[in-house]
């Protein structure tokens, strides 16, 4: 296979699923402050969740580039490095990938480097994660068959579905916060 260049970007459905989580679980905080006057301002807090929404974009932002001659992970200019750092390996310099468990029992892979034996963790959350996985194996020889998303579809549409109650809610609890 000829690979010029090839963009991943993290799977649409993961994107809409953790924005929607992240608003349900926000926006009802000003609104509530204000009617329990809170010591904290709502405009602080206004403030603090749009800093974070601007965090949560930039995460969500992450690209994995493929080319001929390597593999690299990316975020935009305007997302600071201190949050998340890219990084960028040669199809040459990987020696093989690793199987991790997470702390809540999934699995996880990384690419092992031949030249520090440093660790660069491969993107699960992609769309098009099979064809990234099979761009893996012709370009190392690694053997990928085993490989498979750290979550499936379905997860994320169950926590879409419940993000979408919690937003039904919010809206009730913002409407009575209002007509206090």
């Amino acid at each position: 296979m000829t690979l010029n260049r090839s963009i991943f970007r993290i799977s649409p459905l993961i994107q809409i699923t953790l924005m929607g989580l992240y608003f349900a679980l926000t926006i009802p905080l000003p609104f509530l402050a204000k009617v329990t006057n809170a010591p904290i301002s709502p405009i602080l807090l206004w403030i603090g969740i749009i800093m974070g929404l601007l965090v949560l974009v930039g995460v969500l932002s992450e690209r994995v580039v493929v080319s001929e001659s390597q593999i690299k992970v990316v975020y935009p200019v305007w997302f600071p490095s201190f949050f998340r750092k890219g990084w960028s390996l040669n199809w040459s310099e990987i020696k093989d990938l690793k199987l991790r468990t997470t702390g809540q029992g999934g699995l996880v892979y990384y690419f092992i480097s031949k030249n520090s034996d440093q660790a660069y963790l491969l993107p699960m959350r992609i769309a098009g994660f099979s064809y990234l996985v099979q761009i893996v194996t012709e370009k190392t020889g690694i053997d990928t068959t085993d490989i498979r998303p750290l979550s499936q579809p379905w997860m994320y549409l169950i926590l879409l579905v419940c993000t979408l109650f919690l937003l039904l809610m919010d809206s009730w609890t913002i409407w009575t916060a209002m007509n206090i």
